[in-house]
């Protein structure tokens, strides 16, 4: 089946061949031909033009398929650590966490997220030890104190942080992320920045939790501790650093948590 543009040309060839050609009529015939000349030249094989259009009716519906799947699996990604950990045993190593009591409900779910993060590590529970602060800007201190006292391979500091009216949010986020990276160079122990700096409660809901799509980030800073502690541990391997298996008498009396033995430390606190 020939096109309306093609069936135009033909017909006006055919008059200016059986009449005589007119000025206005070779003028039209010239325009036709270069309309049809710029047309898509499929018009002129029925073969290929039925062909052509199927095959663009299905890119379009494949392109609709990707894009309604990718609406349908992003919420499943979203309960998913983007990071990929592998095979940790952190079997012989002492976790120390320091959690604020502001924002408590929220930072109760992240230190269980924790809690489950290491121990798919193969930590101990009684290698597990708990410490609370007031709030977020005692977060260094206390992490700078728990690392002098030599008891602990890793630390994770952990709290929330929502923006509200004034500068105050601002305030705290920067000098608690730039106080335990202070910790963290200065004392050359690990200390985890679990910190959530949201603006609003449903964006800390989403980080906190594992519901409704969410990932609780504790699960990753969990892990994250135990990684750093055995790159630790391996890079001060044979200079007299002893990692892991520290007192828990000096846990005890920084008020870290339980240490039922007398156990004496074999490396003092880094100062």
């Amino acid at each position: 089946v020939h096109t309306p543009l093609y069936k135009a040309l033909h017909n006006s060839f055919i008059i200016q061949v059986t009449t005589k050609p007119k000025p206005k009529m070779i003028f039209r015939t010239i325009l036709l031909s270069t309309a049809l000349l710029l047309s898509n030249t499929t018009a002129f094989s029925p073969t290929k033009h039925h062909h052509v259009v199927p095959s663009l009716q299905k890119q379009q519906q494949q392109q609709q398929s990707s894009t309604s799947s990718s609406s349908l699996v992003a919420p499943l990604r979203a309960a998913e650590s983007e990071v990929n950990f592998g095979e940790l045993d952190g079997s012989d190593l002492r976790i120390g966490v320091l959690r604020t009591r502001w924002n408590d409900e929220h930072v109760s779910n992240l230190v269980e997220g924790i809690k489950a993060g290491v121990t798919e590590c193969k930590v101990p529970t009684e290698n597990i030890f708990i410490k609370e602060v007031p709030g977020a800007y005692e977060l260094p201190y206390a992490a700078k104190l728990l690392a002098m006292s030599g008891t602990v391979d890793a630390i994770i500091c952990t709290g929330v942080l929502i923006k509200g009216e004034t500068l105050h949010f601002e305030y705290i986020s920067d000098a608690v992320t730039k106080g335990i990276m202070d910790v963290n160079l200065g004392t050359m122990t690990p200390v985890v920045y679990g910190v959530l700096n949201c603006l609003d409660e449903e964006q800390v809901k989403k980080r906190s939790s594992n519901e409704n799509g969410g990932h609780n980030h504790g699960e990753d800073w969990g892990k994250t501790a135990v990684e750093m502690a055995i790159m630790r541990a391996e890079a001060l391997k044979g200079k007299g650093t002893k990692v892991g298996k520290a007192g828990q008498s000096e846990l005890a009396a920084l008020g870290f948590g339980g240490g039922g033995g007398a156990a004496t430390k074999e490396k003092p606190g880094f100062f």
